[in-house]
């Protein structure tokens, strides 16, 4: 499917399973969030719009049994199949929702939105919810005050290059007040705790533009990360880890008329 940048195509086909491991989940009180900031209920229909290995479409399933995630790389929406068959999976990006015009009244994207944020995008997100609809943007942000944290940043922020991430602030221009007004945002703390393979290593080499690099760019990139896991004092011999994330979710309502 076009549309899809080459580190995600890429590196999300050949990781997959890895970003299943090694991605944290989302803090409790984000469960509340859902409910009272993007309103969703029981009877609420749900878009989980690049919802990748199902790591956040299994949030939702527990609060509204009408959802559809949309994802367009067959190898995580395989893993999403596996961890939730029953939920209703379709192919299709961001600029090309397979659905028909005010259906939702909510659509979520989470880990996602940085990947597609453009007008385009914003248009189809705006036709597929109903008039009252939602936009709610989640993401698990490192924190990066954590010294041990701001070295993993250094080890792979050489290899980013044209990758699109949240952390450049990029995505917040594709909002013009055409099809959404002003975001909310609100914060939760989080730890991901878990052993250094799951919370570093699997986390760190499922990484798009990590997971595409060449085979011995990637081997110096696991070495870093294995260096630091075996020396750093915080992280030095220990069995489980736990990494500090901060939680950014942000809720956009639906302009019922374009300005």
């Amino acid at each position: 499917m076009t549309g899809i940048h080459a580190s995600a195509q890429q590196g999300f086909s050949t990781q997959a399973v890895t970003y299943a491991q090694g991605r944290p989940d989302y803090p409790r009180q984000l469960t509340g969030w859902l409910s009272d900031t993007l309103g969703i209920t029981a009877q609420s229909t749900v878009i989980d719009l690049g919802a990748g290995t199902g790591k956040f479409t299994r949030v939702l399933n527990t609060l509204a049994p009408t959802l559809i995630a949309v994802e367009p790389v067959p190898a995580m929406g395989a893993q999403l199949s596996k961890l939730l068959p029953d939920v209703h999976l379709v192919n299709g990006t961001a600029e090309a929702i397979p659905l028909e015009s005010a259906v939702a009244d909510a659509v979520v994207c989470a880990q996602a939105f940085h990947w597609f944020s453009s007008e385009a995008a914003l248009a189809e997100i705006h036709r597929v919810l109903k008039p009252d609809g939602r936009l709610g943007l989640v993401w698990n942000v490192r924190d990066e005050s954590v010294d041990w944290v701001a070295a993993i940043t250094q080890i792979i922020t050489p290899y980013e290059g044209d990758t699109p991430r949240f952390h450049t602030g990029r995505w917040r221009e594709a909002f013009t007040g055409e099809y959404f007004c002003a975001a909310q945002m609100t914060c939760f703390a989080y730890q991901h705790v878990g052993s250094p393979q799951e919370v570093i290593m699997d986390r760190f080499l499922s990484v798009s533009f990590i997971a595409a690099l060449p085979d011995a760019q990637k081997a110096t990139v696991t070495a870093q990360l294995r260096r630091l896991i075996d020396t750093h004092p915080a992280l030095r011999g220990r069995d489980t880890v736990a990494f500090p994330y901060q939680t950014q979710a942000y809720v956009y309502h639906r302009l019922t008329e374009k300005a």
